[in-house]
Parts: C-alpha cells; structure tokens; sequence
C-alpha cells in the first residue's frame, strides 16, 4: 500500500474550491490521464483512467462528505485505491486543499511507477492543475451535490 499526501493553497473562498472538487465530470480537466467521470447515482461515480500507461475502467463510491471541510472516497473493484481531500479556511479569498491517497499498484507496470513515484508526481501535478483551473475561473463553476 503507497500513501501519497500533497496540499494546496488556492486564492478562492472556501465554497468555491469544494464546490468545484465536487463536479467530478470537470476531472478530466486538470487531472492527467483521466479521461472521463460519470455520475451513476447516489455516492458513485464511474471512472475511465490511464494508469501507469495502462487504460482502467472502475467505480468509487463516496464514503464521506462534509460541505466545505472533505470528499472522501474508495475504489469499488478495480485497483484499489482511496483518500480523502480535505478544505480549510485560509481567510476570506484563500482555501488549503489536502489530497491524501492510499493506492495498491497492481502488475509489474504500475508497481516499477510506485517505485519511480511517477504516481506521486501525477497526483502533485494534479492539484497544482486544479490550483490553475479553480483560480482563472474566477468564480466556481457549480456544485454538484
């Protein structure tokens, strides 16, 4: 089991960031290699990913949510993996996004991308992207609550 744990500090309100994390279809644009995320309903989501160089299909399930402090969630067969994003209040017009992920590598692929921390480096390099997206939006985008 990888953890990997990255945090943020983006200039918008507090609603605005967990408003905007919580419109999965907008993933695939900051999240690389995400290709798409659809609602299924309720607390699931389906998933389309390339991992590792290898294309996945797989659903997560929403775990925990608490309005403007975490999204927490787990994979429901596939690749196990699950975390929690976490929002706190700076001031005003600043929010810090906490990712942190628990994730098993599966196949030899995906375990040498562990170990080279290619998956960590996404994953920093995905939130760093939602910091760009989330701040020239100007104003969020909607939640989908």
């Amino acid at each position: 089991m990888s953890t990997i744990e990255h945090t943020e500090e983006v200039k918008v309100p507090l609603r605005v960031a967990y408003d905007q994390w919580t419109r999965f279809e907008s993933f695939p644009r900051f999240m690389e290699g995400v290709e798409s995320v659809e609602r299924l309903g309720g607390t699931r989501t389906a998933w389309v990913a390339e991992i590792a160089g290898v294309r996945r299909e797989f659903e997560a399930e929403i775990t925990e949510r608490r309005p403007d402090e975490c999204v927490a969630w787990r994979s429901v067969g596939g690749p196990h993996h699950a975390g929690t994003v976490t929002f706190h209040r700076i001031d005003d017009d600043r929010t810090r996004v906490t990712l942190r992920m628990e994730y098993d590598p599966e196949g030899f692929v995906e375990a040498a991308a562990d170990w080279l921390h290619l998956v960590r480096m996404r994953v920093v390099g995905d939130l760093k992207r939602f910091k760009t997206f989330i701040e020239s939006c100007g104003n969020k985008t909607g939640s989908q609550e």
